[in-house]
């Protein structure tokens, strides 16, 4: 052997034997050249040959993590099948149970879709905030310009620039999150009783929004892995009137549209005039080597609304997004000067100061390899102790998992019974409007990993077990 295969098998039989686990963020190069004595160079061969072997995985700038082998990975959940005509499913107050206890802290919060507020650089946002306050005209306390705050409006340009977007200032306009800019969005292009297209599942917010709206939601099957395929999306095209995609990180399934895709998926719509809403909130948060392009990126008509917030990478009090509604710019701030004239000032522009500097990308690229790591904490635990028939996501960033039991389960039943021990999970069915998902549910892997947060998962499979 040579002296980077001996220090491979090291490795190896520490991952084997459970002394590092799957999710664990293995030693530096420089510690280890350290510690062993060897060249940096034998080091980096060494790590090489344990990701060819699949015991563990690079993540550029961060280092390399623990990862499971192939045939240790429980099986991916089936691509859901909706139905187009189906009767909506019966109201079970799931939604409002999850929130009347989403700020109690003596619960175990797997159930919201939001990283844990210490992942958050609250240090450094005060700093913001107080800076802001100096800057700002009257301490912050009058009305901003109606498209926005110029800074923020600035920065969210610049920063569209990783995905090839290139959008002008003028282009964007500030919303209150990046509900609130679906909501606009909604209201500028659809009336009662259009028909808008959507993942299934998809995020409960979005349907419960087009069903108070009078929409008529047609859901489209969804691959767990690539999202709504295009082909699948032509066979309705006559079905809907309008669409709305999550095409990076889908919430719940954490699904990521390949860029083929998306460029068809354009190219489809704007054959057929129909408008897309695209929500990436999720974007930022990914795992791979480099963001992966919204279907903003192959726009050429501007029929593409694309809606974006830092709600779920850096402040999700301070409700501040953005949509930039292509060729629909002019409703959409007709309808926000109606209904809120301007955002928050001082939160946009504290925003605004920091995406201006390089704290963002700092702050991201710490969240991303931390919520990695707890990602395969997750899978590894669930691997370890739910029920046989498991099967599971694997999101590529994000920070939600979806679960797929044998369906005898019921989630909805289970959510009562594992709320009395102190955890919160969000069953299948809330991210429908069908009668489906009911032996699934999606779990929050954005909370510290800690033994306690183990024993919790290890908790909620003898439950099932039982």
């Amino acid at each position: 052997m040579t002296l980077f295969e001996k220090l491979a098998e090291n490795f190896e039989n520490l991952i084997a034997k459970g002394t590092l686990k799957l999710g664990d963020k293995m030693p530096s190069i420089r510690t280890v050249s350290k510690e062993y004595g060897v060249s940096k160079n034998t080091v980096i061969q060494a790590y090489l040959l344990l990701e060819s072997r699949s015991c563990i995985v690079s993540r550029p700038q961060v280092g390399f993590f623990v990862c499971l082998k192939e045939d240790q990975r429980l099986p991916m959940p089936m691509a859901s099948s909706p139905r187009i005509n189906s009767a909506p499913g019966k109201e079970d107050g799931l939604i409002g149970k999850i929130f009347s206890n989403f700020v109690n802290k003596n619960i175990t919060q797997m159930s919201l879709s939001v990283p844990d507020e210490s992942f958050f650089p609250v240090a450094r946002l005060n700093k913001c905030l107080q800076t802001a306050a100096k800057t700002l005209s009257a301490g912050g306390t009058g009305y901003d310009d109606i498209q926005g705050n110029l800074r923020l409006r600035k920065n969210v340009s610049k920063w569209s620039f990783t995905w090839g977007g290139n959008l002008g200032v003028d282009e964007l306009v500030t919303t209150s999150g990046a509900m609130h800019a679906i909501s606009l969005a909604f209201m500028a292009l659809t009336k009662p009783g259009d028909r808008i297209g959507v993942e299934s599942p998809v995020y409960f917010g979005i349907l419960q929004l087009a069903k108070n709206m009078g929409l008529k939601v047609v859901e489209l099957p969804t691959d767990p892995e690539f999202g709504v395929l295009p082909h699948d999306l032509e066979a309705l095209i006559g079905e809907i009137d309008i669409c709305l995609l999550v095409s990076n990180f889908n919430n719940p399934l954490g699904s990521c549209m390949p860029e083929e895709n998306k460029k068809s998926v354009v190219e489809l719509l704007t054959k057929h005039n129909i408008p897309l809403i695209e929500d990436d909130l999720y974007g930022d948060v990914y795992f791979g080597t480099s963001r992966p392009k919204p279907c903003k990126a192959f726009d050429k008509e501007g029929i593409v609304l694309w809606c974006g917030s830092v709600s779920k990478t850096l402040a999700p009090g301070y409700r501040v997004g953005w949509i930039a509604p292509g060729k629909f710019i002019k409703p959409i701030l007709k309808l926000k000067l109606f209904h809120s004239i301007s955002g928050t000032t001082v939160t946009q522009e504290a925003i605004g100061l920091f995406l201006e500097n390089d704290y963002y990308e700092k702050h991201l690229r710490q969240l991303r390899a931390t919520l990695y790591s707890n990602s395969l904490h997750f899978i590894r635990t669930i691997a370890d102790y739910f029920p046989e028939g498991t099967k599971i996501s694997r999101p590529q960033g994000g920070f939600v998992l979806w679960v797929e039991l044998d369906k005898k389960w019921d989630t909805g039943k289970l959510f009562d019974k594992v709320l009395s021990r102190g955890i919160s999970i969000a069953p299948g069915r809330m991210f429908t409007l069908q009668s489906q998902f009911h032996n699934c549910l999606r779990l929050n892997y954005g909370l510290p990993w800690s033994d306690k947060l183990e024993q919790e998962l290890k908790l909620l499979g003898q439950i099932l077990k039982e």
